[in-house]
This record gives structure tokens, sequence and C-alpha cells, in this order.
């Protein structure tokens, strides 16, 4: 008999429980590899969420009276095993911190789809009380992920950038001097140029129009 729905929700739910075990495991040494305080938070406020996580999805067992078992995620697994290799590359801290950001969003995108999927099956198959739970996790691993790119985006990612060519950064600054000095040399020579145009027009005016000749006065007598 050809296996349902029912079968590959359970199959995947199963999956999500071993990537969530996994996590529990790799969440503590990407935090200790963190060099930025709030990374590092980041880290372990998610690892206390996953713990949690694995509580809600033995509710969902519980849920579907299913006996609570995990089946190895080779999807997860791999992810962890990238970012184990991150972590043993001889990085600047700023550089480690950025690669450590992107295996961190690795996993959540993974985790985001897998939780899609078992939700969107979950409500289709009447389980509301599994696809609220399961909900819930969605929405975790929504948050975590904006925490990582706002984390990326407000400066870890720049100061790595900055170490990886930190000559060109001055080049910059130059070819903006540079820029904003022809800029206003321009300027002044424009507004020169005006003035003396001006004064030009005035004198050929003042020629052409100048004050008429003066006449000699006719000597009138007075009468007496």
């Amino acid at each position: 008999m050809a296996k349902a729905l029912h079968d590959a929700f359970l199959d995947e739910l199963r999956d999500a429980y071993d990537a969530e075990k996994q996590l529990i495991k790799a969440l503590p040494k990407m935090a200790k590899a963190a060099s930025d305080d709030e990374l590092r938070t980041a880290f372990l406020d998610h690892l206390e969420e996953t713990r949690g996580q694995v509580q809600k999805l033995e509710q969902v067992f519980a849920s579907l009276d299913e006996k609570v078992r995990g089946k190895h995620c080779d999807g997860i697994a791999g992810i962890l095993e990238e970012g184990k290799s991150v972590m043993e590359e001889d990085f600047d801290d700023e550089t480690m911190d950025a690669a450590l950001i992107a295996s961190g969003q690795r996993a959540e995108h993974y985790e985001m789809a897998a939780y899609g999927t078992l939700v969107a099956w979950a409500q289709a198959m009447g389980h509301t009380e599994a696809a609220d739970l399961l909900q819930e996790i969605l929405d975790q691993e929504k948050a975590a992920d904006q925490k990582l790119s706002g984390l990326a985006e407000g400066g870890i990612n720049q100061q790595a950038a900055a170490n990886a060519h930190p000559e060109e950064g001055d080049e910059e600054e130059d070819d903006a001097s540079d820029t904003l000095s022809g800029r206003f040399k321009r300027a002044v020579g424009a507004t020169a140029r005006k003035g003396t145009a001006k004064r030009a027009a005035a004198s050929r005016t003042a020629k052409k129009t100048g004050a008429p000749k003066r006449t000699a006065k006719k000597a009138v007598g007075r009468r007496r």
C-alpha cells in the first residue's frame, strides 16, 4: 500500500526533530567562535529557543498519538559540517563573525523551508494543534534569521570588508577630495569669468552712452 501525506508529514517531523538536536550541539561552538558580543548573545539566545522547540515538537508528536522519534537530517548535517570548516579557517575576527552569520542563516533558511512545509501540511490535514505549535517554531526561526541579518548589515559586514580592502577606502576618500577640490576650482573660475564679463559689458555701455559734451554758455546781459 502506497504511503500517504500523513506518512510524509511524520517523516518531515522526525527530520526536523533530529535537526534541532544537532543544532543544540552546534550553537554553543558557534557562540564560542564569535568575537562580536551581540552575535555571541544571538547564538546563545537561539540555543535556548532551540531547546524549547524540541519540547514543542514533542508536543506535536503527542497531539498525533505518535512516538517521539528522530530521523537523521542529512540536510542540516551538511550545513553544520560546512560551518565547522569555516570555524577552522584562520580568518580575522570580523571576517569570522561574518562567516558565522552566513553559516547560521543557511541553517535558519533550511529550517524555515522545513517548518513552512510542515505547517501547510498540518493545516491541510486538519491537525490544528500541531499546526499552531509548528507555526510558533517557524516564527522563531524567522526572527532569528532577521536578527542575524541585522547584525550583518549593522556593521559586521562593513568591518570585514574594510579589513579586506583597507587601501581602497583611502583611495576613495582621496578621489572624493580631488573631485570636490576640482568642483570648487571650477566654480570659482566660473564666478570670476562672469564678473570679468560684467565689467567689460559695463565699460562698453559707458563708452556708448557717456555723459553729453558741455557747450559754452552764451553771455546774457543783465537788464537794467
